[in-house]
């Protein structure tokens, strides 16, 4: 009597070749292939969406040609908000820098994580480990079941981020403290540490409410950019009060092809303020 062939067990690869068809017969008992009914799905939504998107910014533009308050001011107030607003004033402080509704979350994040040991995780790393999730999830997960109650992991994650983002939402659309009030709270620590004089400090709280620290750091606060330096020992270098001020009102007359702006609409009074405080900074001691 013959002996019966061994059968080779099934690989990986039959295994998956399986699995597809299975998958080709389930669609075509009872579902719809992806092409080309939910690539057509697709098409249209976004035709919705991108439709709705245009229709807004025509409703902004030809409405906002209605005068404010009945009469040609030169700003004029639509449906939508403003074509147009002041000119930006450098040297305003009380303007309060608010972010587009979508970016709340993140600019109340900046509260929880302070600047500078933590705001990086705060508003890099958690965001993009989160967004690595999202995207590597289709290719951890590759089970057929679909049910949300099925996939409690998934579902409770889900919600989780849903709260987590409205909650921060909410909380950086109603907040009421400007980040500039955050830089004012710093001034005490730096007239310990840098040792400044008394007539100093009215300039050091004008530094901290100009948004001087948009561009520049002192004394650890602050963010540098375009190349804009540290300040906290600009004074060591003696410059001067006067070579001071003519530089705040005319940046790039006095550093040609200097990026940093005018601020000669903070007054002379208030530029000599700002001056007294640079010129008494002499770094840490």
């Amino acid at each position: 009597m013959a002996a019966e062939p061994q059968r080779t067990p099934p690989t990986e690869l039959d295994e998956r070749r399986a699995e597809f068809q299975r998958y080709k017969e389930d669609v075509k008992a009872r579902g719809k292939p992806f092409y080309p009914f939910a690539m057509f799905e697709d098409t249209v939504m976004s035709v919705v969406v991108v439709t709705v998107i245009v229709g807004l910014a025509a409703i902004w533009k030809w409405t906002s040609w209605v005068a404010v308050d009945g009469h040609h001011s030169g700003l004029h107030e639509g449906l939508l908000g403003p074509e147009l607003a002041d000119r930006a004033d450098p040297g305003t402080t009380s303007f309060v820098p608010r972010p587009d509704w979508y970016f709340f979350f993140l600019f109340y994040l900046l509260r929880i994580f302070k600047w500078p040991d933590t705001v990086f995780l705060g508003t890099v790393g958690i965001p993009t480990v989160l967004m690595v999730i999202a995207l590597a999830l289709p290719f951890i997960d590759r089970r057929r079941e679909r049910r949300p109650l099925h996939r409690p992991v998934a579902m409770v994650s889900m919600v989780l981020v849903a709260i987590s983002m409205g909650v921060l939402t909410y909380k950086g659309a109603t907040a009421k403290e400007s980040l500039a009030s955050e830089v004012i709270a710093s001034v005490p620590q730096w007239v310990k540490d840098e040792h400044l004089p008394q007539n100093a400090v009215p300039g050091a709280k004008l530094f901290a409410s100009s948004g001087c620290t948009a561009c520049h750091t002192y004394d650890g606060v602050g963010s540098s950019n375009l190349g804009a330096p540290d300040l906290t020992d600009i004074g060591s270098k003696n410059l001067g009060i006067d070579f001071q001020v003519r530089h705040l009102k005319c940046p790039s007359c006095v550093t040609p092809g200097s990026p940093m702006p005018k601020f000669a609409s903070l007054g002379d009074a208030n530029l000599r303020k700002l001056a007294i405080f640079l010129e008494a900074s002499k770094g840490k001691k």
